[in-house]
C-alpha cells in the first residue's frame, strides 16, 4: 500500500504536527450509503433538495420530509464503516500516542467515523441519529426500527420532531464550526477527501488551510 502514496506526502504526515481531515459524501460512498444527490434516484427522483432539505420543505409536508430522513437512517443502519473510515480512525490513533493533534471534521450525518473508532469528530451538517422536538427543542438519539408515525412526535410536548441535520439555508452548529476553523488555521498537513468542495461554509475550511 505504501509504494502508492507518494514519498512527499508520507513525508509530510510523519513530520507534522497538526493534521485536519475534512470529509464528505465519497467516503461513506463504498460503504453503500448514496450520496445526496444519487439519493433523489428511484423512489425519491421526483423530489428535489429544496422540497425534502430546508425549513420551509419540512413546514409544508413534514410527513413526507421525515419519511425520506428515516429511509436514509435506515439505510446507516445497515452500513458498515469501510477502509477509509478505519484508516482514519488509525492515523488518529497513531498520531495522539505520539502527541500529535488530530482534527477529522466531517460534513456526513452517517457517523460511520465514530462507528471505525475515530474521537471528538466535528459534524458540521449534524447527524441522521439525532432528532430534534421543533416544540421544547428536545433532542433524542434513535437508532432504533422505522417510526411509526411521521413525523414522529415529543414524548414530552406532543409536537414534530424532525432529523438533527443543517438543512439548506440553516447556520452550521457554531461550536463545531468555530473548532474546526482554529485547528485549520494551526495546522501542519490539511487533507479534503470524498467531498465536491463547493458546498460551504465547510469548503471554506480549504482555503483557510491554503492560507495557513
Amino acid at each position: 500500500m505504501q509504494e502508492l502514496i507518494p514519498k512527499t506526502l508520507v513525508s509530510a504526515l510523519r513530520e507534522a504536527r497538526s493534521v485536519v481531515v475534512l470529509t464528505g459524501a465519497g467516503v461513506s460512498a463504498e460503504s453503500g450509503i448514496p450520496t445526496f444527490r444519487d439519493a433523489m434516484e428511484g423512489l425519491w427522483a421526483k423530489y428535489d433538495a429544496y422540497t425534502l432539505a430546508t425549513p420551509e420543505g419540512f413546514e409544508r409536508d413534514p410527513a413526507l420530509v421525515t419519511k425520506w430522513y428515516d429511509w436514509r437512517r435506515m439505510l446507516c443502519a445497515k452500513a458498515q464503516p469501510n477502509p477509509a473510515h478505519q484508516a482514519l480512525a488509525l492515523c488518529q490513533a497513531q498520531l495522539e500516542k505520539q502527541q500529535r493533534k488530530f482534527t477529522l471534521v466531517t460534513q456526513n450525518v452517517d457517523r460511520l467515523h465514530q462507528a471505525a473508532g475515530s474521537r471528538g469528530v466535528l459534524e458540521l451538517h449534524g447527524t441522521l441519529w439525532v432528532w430534534r422536538c421543533t416544540g421544547c427543542g428536545e433532542e433524542r438519539e434513535e437508532r432504533e426500527v422505522p417510526f411509526q408515525e411521521h413525523p414522529p412526535k415529543c414524548t414530552k410536548c406532543g409536537q414534530n420532531r424532525r432529523p438533527g441535520v443543517v438543512w439548506f439555508g440553516e447556520a452550521l452548529p457554531a461550536a463545531a464550526m468555530a473548532q474546526a476553523t482554529r485547528d485549520t488555521e494551526a495546522c501542519d498537513l490539511f487533507f479534503s477527501i470524498g467531498t465536491s468542495s463547493i458546498v460551504f461554509p465547510a469548503a471554506g475550511l480549504m482555503d483557510t488551510a491554503i492560507a495557513r
